[in-house]
């Protein structure tokens, strides 16, 4: 066993008050971490305290105390120390991620870090491209009390498939939800004509279904230039169901929070209905559909339009945006 003085002890804790100190120290003579050495006799104060104690458990006991320093002097002040103070047992097993964090803050303080991946800040900050995206970053960052905004991070997606005829501004960009409507345009485009239902378009976007929502989570990172300039218009045209009025009104509320509106195609859309009624039987709208929307998509349509469309869906019947080929446009 060794000895250490109350005054080191002091030292090491930086307690706030004399409470604090008492309140840690009877803790650890509890635990069996500390040990009074009777004969260096007390200090006199009311709770009173041994002179000198025996750290019977010396390891746990100094980390305990140089744990709590560090989280009290030592780190930024954008850290929030408090869930560590309160668990310094998780501490002992956060705090080489921890400090690597803290490096990283330090470094960074008052300037403007340029937005980069979140696998690349992973690296940047821990030496692991997952460790925000698989491992315990989000934790430590809770723990922490930094939000992942704070580093200055984007997510990234797959690439996104697109056809340009030109790269001109302003010009209109059409999002496409699935895969054979968007070859059709595009061979359409190919064969030098400009137009599609009587509309220009400069640019067609395969949306890969409910995947263009999380491809376009931040539209002015994911596309080039030209694309994100803000006098083009862009258009969406999907299935006439459910779900693609919902990616409609879901991408058309992350378009408005980044600063761009996007318009159903409706020409595209009522070309659907007018061709629909030469069609026997439609098919039935799949059971398993998110039937959540707003009603949002509605708004841009004629009434009349917009009744047939709303009658359709309560029918349980959907149109597929496959229903128009390249003989229609």
């Amino acid at each position: 066993m060794k000895r250490i003085s109350l005054e080191k002890i002091e030292q090491k804790l930086h307690a706030a008050s004399y409470e604090e100190l008492c309140r840690h120290i009877y803790g650890q003579v509890e635990s069996g971490s500390l040990k009074p050495v009777k004969a260096s006799k007390t200090n006199g104060k009311k709770p009173a305290l041994y002179e000198e104690y025996w750290i019977t458990d010396m390891p746990q006991a100094l980390h305990d105390m140089a744990y709590k320093e560090e989280l009290q002097y030592k780190m930024n002040t954008k850290l929030s120390v408090d869930y560590y103070l309160r668990h310094l047992d998780q501490y002992s097993k956060d705090r080489e991620w921890v400090q690597m964090l803290n490096a990283y803050m330090q470094k960074t303080q008052g300037s403007r870090q340029e937005p980069i991946s979140k696998n690349e800040r992973s690296f940047q900050i821990w030496g692991r491209e997952k460790f925000l995206q698989q491992e315990q970053g989000k934790k430590i960052l809770k723990r922490c009390g930094i939000d992942m905004a704070e580093l200055s991070i984007y997510e990234t997606s797959e690439p996104l498939a697109y056809y340009s005829s030109h790269r001109n501004t302003p010009q209109n960009l059409l999002i496409l939800e699935n895969k054979d409507t968007f070859y059709s345009m595009r061979r359409h485009l190919l064969e030098q004509k400009e137009q599609i239902l009587g509309v220009p378009f400069g640019t067609l976007v395969y949306g890969a279904g409910k995947g263009i929502l999380r491809s376009f989570q931040d539209f002015s990172f994911c596309v080039e230039p030209y694309m994100r300039a803000q006098e083009n218009e862009i258009y969406y045209f999907g299935d006439l169901d459910y779900e693609g009025i919902g990616i409609y009104e879901r991408l058309a509320e992350s378009f408005l929070q980044q600063g761009y509106q996007i318009l159903p195609f409706v020409r595209a859309y009522e070309k659907m209905l007018e061709k629909a009624h030469s069609v026997s039987s439609l098919p039935f709208t799949k059971e398993k559909q998110n039937r959540s929307i707003s009603g949002h998509f509605f708004s841009f349509f004629t009434a009349q339009a917009a009744g047939g469309m709303k009658q359709l869906l309560e029918d349980g019947r959907y149109i597929p945006q496959e229903i128009i080929n390249i003989g229609d446009f």
